[in-house]
């Protein structure tokens, strides 16, 4: 048996190896290398093990990978540390300003994009003599339509992006996986036969179950996740602005922050509420409280700079998690074939999702020239996909929507990731 800290002392070894062998090497940002790096090095492992065999090296690191639940590492750990730490960051009267546009795309955009994913899914499934019914289909476009947060707000760390376009970014980014996991949560109960909506897929453990399908269930289910995280998220983040603002002590608002996240998530997934929707306010109601009396700057630079750094360190265990998940898929040709087009498939959705709420909007207010061909590149798929993929009842609909969905993950990552620079330099006057 190994020993408690083995695991985390393994990630954050391999993390800190691959992290400076890019930064001694190819100088990627941190995020994107060490995903690169970690896909080449379990590609590496997987080639050895192909020509010896009897090493057992597959087989050893697919069980060290098996016992890191992906799925529950992330959307029961990690993420309410992310969205937490992101959303301290973003400005919230520029959020405000934007908020029509942002509820849209976050909304409207989702449920839009799930529909045309899953259509063109359906198509393409056929193509490739890998047929899924329909209603699996409508659930990969869930799984497959929210922009991640976490590397949509790692990217945007490192550009020069007008404020409002970085408000819709990150605005949407934070909004809309809370919306789509919901989605994706009512779409598993349809396709499974859980009436309620509480199996693995949402996050809260347990196999999909038999009952009928409940349509107001569904919606009954659909307010509260939503709604009760927000309002979660509110009482949370204000308790513990009442804990800070009482006291002048960094440590202590430190420690407060953190009962804050794991306490207010636990209580989430307990009440079968938004856990990423609850965070994401508590971390604007927290960030936004700069001017918050009885708070020195000093102990507001320590509790910013503690988030900043805890947020770097998780990020990068994640993305190298994201990089070696790679050994934990089955491949074949014909799924080969279809993640190349289902690629650009889902670039061409994102971009007509986007697109006409931007349209519109432009109507009554100038937007930033070329918003809708950023917001497309800008909005990488990361973690967040994968882990509701791995979320659903092993069988071929699963082993085909992870391959795919991990497939339109690193490209996103990496190709738009690597770009996403250098088309805001393009679009925008400088």
């Amino acid at each position: 048996m190994l020993p408690f800290l083995a695991l985390p002392a393994l990630l954050l070894t391999l993390t800190a190896a691959l992290g400076l062998l890019n930064r001694l090497t190819l100088k990627l940002p941190m995020t994107i290398g060490l995903v690169l790096f970690a896909l080449l090095a379990a590609v590496g492992v997987m080639g050895l093990d192909w020509l010896v065999p009897n090493w057992g090296l597959g087989e050893q690191s697919r069980f060290l990978l098996s016992s890191i639940d992906f799925n529950k590492t992330l959307m029961e750990g990690l993420l309410s540390f992310l969205l937490f730490a992101g959303a301290m960051h973003v400005d919230l009267p520029s959020l405000w300003q934007r908020k029509g546009i942002i509820l849209l795309l976050a909304s409207v955009g989702v449920l839009v994009s799930t529909f045309l994913n899953a259509v063109g899914f359906w198509a393409l499934t056929q193509a490739f003599g890998l047929a899924l019914p329909f209603l699996m289909c409508l659930v990969f476009g869930a799984l497959i339509s929210p922009t991640d947060p976490v590397a949509v707000l790692a990217v945007l760390k490192r550009q020069t992006v007008p404020a409002s376009l970085e408000a819709k970014i990150a605005g949407e980014s934070l909004f809309n996986d809370g919306v789509a996991v919901v989605v994706f949560s009512l779409l598993v109960g349809l396709a499974f036969g859980d009436a309620g909506g509480h199996g693995a897929a949402a996050g809260h453990g347990g196999e999909a179950g038999q009952a009928g399908f409940d349509l107001l269930g569904a919606i009954t289910l659909f307010v509260q996740e939503a709604v009760g995280g927000v309002v979660l998220g509110l009482i949370g983040g204000y308790i513990a602005y009442l804990g800070i603002k009482a006291v002048d002590d960094y440590v202590l608002d430190v420690i407060i922050t953190l009962a804050l996240v794991t306490g207010a998530y636990s209580v989430a997934i307990m009440l079968h509420l938004s856990g990423p929707l609850a965070m994401v306010v508590a971390g604007l109601f927290i960030g936004n409280k700069r001017s918050i009396p009885g708070i020195s700057p000093t102990s507001r630079d320590h509790l910013e700079h503690f988030w900043e750094l805890l947020d770097e360190i998780l990020n990068a265990v994640l993305f190298l998690l994201i990089g070696f998940e790679i050994m934990v898929i089955a491949w074949s040709w014909s799924l080969a074939g279809l993640i190349v087009t289902v690629i650009p498939l889902v670039l061409v959705v994102r971009f007509l999702a986007v697109g006409v709420p931007v349209k519109f909007f432009s109507l009554f207010r100038d937007l930033t020239p070329g918003a809708s061909s950023i917001l497309t590149w800008a909005g990488l798929r990361g973690g967040i996909s994968v882990a509701l993929a791995l979320s659903l009842p092993a069988g071929h609909e699963r082993d085909i929507m992870l391959a795919v969905a991990y497939g339109v993950v690193v490209f996103s990552i990496i190709t738009q990731g690597l770009t996403i620079e250098s088309l805001i330099r393009a679009k925008v006057p400088q």
